[in-house]
């Protein structure tokens, strides 16, 4: 992953490479949510893909950078495993059980993935680091995440975000 770095001179926008599947690749509707800082910066962007025919949300990516707070979990339960819940109109209450790293290999590079599971078995959840310090979290419902997941992950053109 050592091609995602930060970018500089950006005008509006996050000041790094968002990366996400394409959403144009996927079959439903998505949407993009900027989390903005009290100072204005871009404290983390988040991806929420839909499933066809209005069946509720199916996945969300976020991309954190390193000073974000949103990358703090007092209970270990990251925020886009919350979010996407909050989405899907769950309230049970969620507990953070483990968590494990697991290597992914990515043509010649290794990818460190840490699976978190949480007390909601319907949720899944991995976390990896990105080489420009931005952590990467992907929540998925009621399907698992597979390594080959990892490989349609890109960076999303800038404009999307401004």
């Amino acid at each position: 992953m050592s091609f995602l770095r930060r970018r500089s001179g950006q005008p509006a926008g996050p000041d790094f490479d968002v990366l996400a599947m394409d959403p144009g690749d996927w079959p439903g509707d998505y949407q993009a949510m900027i989390l903005a800082g009290q100072d204005g910066s871009c404290q983390g962007i988040f991806l929420q893909y839909d499933l066809l025919g209005g069946r509720g949300p199916a996945m969300l990516i976020g991309n954190v950078p390193q000073e974000s707070p949103a990358r703090e979990s007092e209970d270990g339960v990251p925020l886009e495993a919350r979010q996407l819940l909050a989405s899907l109109e769950n309230e049970e209450p969620v507990d953070f059980v483990s968590a494990e790293d697991f290597p992914v290999l990515l043509g010649d590079d290794l990818l460190i993935v840490r699976k978190v599971k949480v007390s909601e078995e319907r949720l899944y959840c991995s976390q990896f680091g990105r080489s420009d310090g931005v952590q990467v979290t992907i929540a998925s419902w009621d399907r698992p995440i597979s390594d080959d997941l990892y490989q349609l992950l890109k960076p999303l053109p800038a404009e999307m975000f401004q």
